[in-house]
């Protein structure tokens, strides 16, 4: 069972675009999320959240497969430009294909998170750099306005910045991400690991790679880590070995095959 795409679009009488907006023709125009009011956004994302909530009941009851049906609900109903709320559903499916063993749904729906995480990072990180200028701005016209005062007072210490609610909600959201993050990277590693193969060993080893360098992880899924990392390198090394050798046999198969029609070719011509 694999994850439902179709998260909540806007109406076009719910959102207001312009005549260009509209035009399927302009891929830049058409990669641009429309957005809800944001009364509608909330009451969406409550409804989403009811639905998240009645998926964790289930899982907690080890009723896997109910769970991810209502998680897919969940996500079917939230907007669809909420990275991190889809996110963190698509994870929590990816948990419930591990309970059923279903490596390869649980590798797509963790990617998916994954991939949910990386774009939002990408757009919070440009909306930070645009805040930072637009206050360098502002301090810099501040200097030029500030009184000149003596040397006394300018090599006086500086007051310990405060952080802004600002900041302070930014720290907790990036604190939230690299959380979601290490249980989706968890996640589809282990899958990884269980469904075995060159690629998905290799994929598994880049994984707990990029886990061991994350601070935030309990002391559990770290020990984890440090074991897999002991334990993957030979399993890949020689998951590459007998795939490597398959394939030569059936390439010398082939070219068996090849030399013995051209045998056969060359005595009718005899």
């Amino acid at each position: 069972m694999t994850e439902q795409q179709n998260t909540r679009e806007p109406e076009p009488n719910q959102v207001k675009v312009d005549a260009d907006a509209t035009n399927q023709d302009d891929p830049e125009e058409s990669k641009a999320p429309e957005r809800f009011p944001p009364e509608e956004e909330a009451s969406l994302l409550e409804e989403s959240n009811d639905k998240k909530s009645e998926a964790n009941a289930l899982f907690s009851s080890a009723k896997y497969e109910n769970a991810i049906t209502k998680y897919e609900e969940a996500a079917s109903i939230c907007p669809h430009y909420l990275d991190y709320e889809l996110a963190v559903l698509r994870s929590n499916i990816a948990a419930c294909h591990l309970k059923l063993e279903q490596w390869k749904e649980a590798i797509k729906t963790s990617t998916d998170s994954l991939d949910g995480l990386k774009r939002l990072e990408k757009s919070e990180t440009s909306q930070e750099q645009s805040e930072k200028d637009e206050k360098k701005e502002d301090a810099e016209e501040d200097d030029a306005e500030e009184e000149i005062v003596s040397s006394g007072a300018q090599k006086s210490a500086p007051a310990p910045k405060q952080e802004s609610a600002s900041d302070i909600a930014r720290r907790k959201r990036q604190e939230d991400i690299l959380r979601i993050r290490a249980k989706a990277l968890m996640r589809r590693a282990r899958a990884r690991s269980e469904l075995g193969g060159w690629s998905n060993l290799s994929g598994a080893e880049e994984d707990y790679k990029v886990l061991s360098t994350m601070t935030n992880l309990s002391p559990a899924d770290r020990k984890i880590v440090q074991t897999q990392l002991r334990t993957l390198p030979p399993r890949t090394k020689a998951a590459q070995e007998k795939e490597m050798s398959e394939m030569w046999g059936k390439l010398k198969d082939v070219s068996c095959h090849h030399r013995a029609g051209a045998c056969l070719d060359a005595k009718r011509h005899c």
